[in-house]
């Protein structure tokens, strides 16, 4: 029995849309949620179109010319946006006939270089029970035929497995939403004896320890410590009526343990160090969840790597802001005191769920706009902007 894809009908009028505009072939992102009983594809978003064929406003017409790097580039940047619980859970190819035959070849191609990329810049390990299918979306911009497969990830000789496509109304109009805000203070010592101080392997190296810690941590929901397997819900009120785009807000509370128990021997060194990155301040994180009888486990699952995530991704982000605007090799050892960039939400219309960015003190709301449509080709107004943390200085 293969997997069912229940998909948000705005996500067919988008493919439809570019199945008559963009010729002979167009190839994109399906973002969504995996859950053990079904999986949800909220979003689907076309590749960006590189500086070239702006200009010249045609696509390559060989699947030859497919630029798998350039697509991976974008489910890299993709998965920034997306809050816990968000993935990108497959790719969809519209052929025309011609180049139907050679579509499939294409899209299992892409679906494991794009889950490499992803999953070199996680510090998380999936869990053991973890859907590992994702979803190859073939549809023929002739005939409008769709087919979806699937490929398990974990499998590299995995073959083609049929899949379920089918489309529902207000599909993530109601779903529950988790918040936190995490204090964060990372102390990450610089060894005297390492000849460079490479900031963004040592940050990194610092940021795998305190992601452990995370996951060890206890989450309150509302207060209350619940059981794994017991429902999320359990216990509160049902929003009634589910076509109207409402969320349901859980606060989340995340406590760190302040030193292992006895039964953990401590294995800690001496070591003398001439340096160190200190990493602080509150962190806004969210995770969506669909609204299909979830479980405390995924909800709390995804709320941890979304904390993990947002601040991984902030690092990241700034060292690319630093190579950008100082050079690769900075040699300035004094003091230095960077700011990681804000978080934001933005609303998609017609879903209880926001996606999300990240901006720099001196960026515009335009520059936020108009990565909104390079990245995920949604127009966003600037009221719909979203501060999700106040900076302090």
């Amino acid at each position: 029995m293969g997997r069912t894809y229940f998909v948000e009908e705005a996500v067919g009028q988008y493919l439809s849309d570019l199945s008559t505009k963009l010729k002979p072939y167009v190839t994109g992102l399906l973002i969504g949620q995996c859950s053990p009983q079904r999986d949800y594809v909220i979003r689907a978003v076309r590749t960006p179109p590189k500086e070239e064929q702006k200009e010249d406003s045609i696509s390559p017409s060989k699947l030859a010319s497919i630029d798998e790097e350039w697509i991976t580039t974008h489910a890299s940047q993709v998965s920034r946006m997306l809050p816990g619980g968000l993935l990108v859970l497959g790719v969809f190819i519209i052929a025309t006939p011609e180049l139907s035959k050679d579509s499939q070849n294409a899209l299992r191609k892409l679906i494991f270089s794009v889950e490499k990329s992803l999953t070199k810049r996680r510090l998380w390990k999936p869990a053991e029970e973890e859907v590992s299918d994702r979803a190859a979306l073939q549809i023929c911009s002739a005939t409008k035929k769709v087919v979806c497969r699937t490929y398990d990830v974990q499998d590299p000789k995995s073959s083609a497995k049929p899949a379920d496509w089918k489309y529902q109304s207000a599909l993530s109009a109601s779903w529950l939403a988790l918040d936190c805000t995490v204090n964060v203070n990372i102390h990450i010592p610089l060894l005297a004896t390492s000849p460079n101080h490479d900031l963004e392997k040592n940050t990194k190296t610092g940021l795998n320890r305190w992601s452990k810690q995370i996951e060890d941590s206890v989450f309150l929901i509302n207060g209350q410590v619940k059981d794994d397997d017991t429902e999320l819900l359990e216990g509160q009120k049902k929003l009634r009526g589910n076509t109207q785009s409402s969320t349901q807000f859980s606060d989340v509370k995340v406590l760190t343990q302040l030193s292992q128990g006895s039964s953990h021997r401590s294995t800690a060194t001496v070591q003398v160090c001439s340096a160190s990155i200190n990493l602080k301040g509150a962190v806004k994180c969210r995770a969506y969840i669909h609204n299909n009888k979830p479980k405390v486990k995924e909800a709390i699952q995804a709320l941890k790597r979304d904390i993990i995530n947002t601040l991984s991704d902030r690092c990241e982000i700034l060292f690319e802001d630093l190579i950008i605007n100082e050079g690769p090799h900075r040699k300035n050892f004094e003091r230095e005191y960077h700011v990681l960039p804000q978080r934001l939400f933005v609303p998609v219309a017609g879903s209880s769920v926001m996606l999300s960015d990240y901006k720099f003190g001196d960026e515009t709301a335009g520059e936020i706009q108009e990565r909104f449509v390079e990245m995920l080709d949604q127009s966003v107004q600037a009221e719909d902007i979203h501060i999700g943390e106040e900076i302090n200085t």
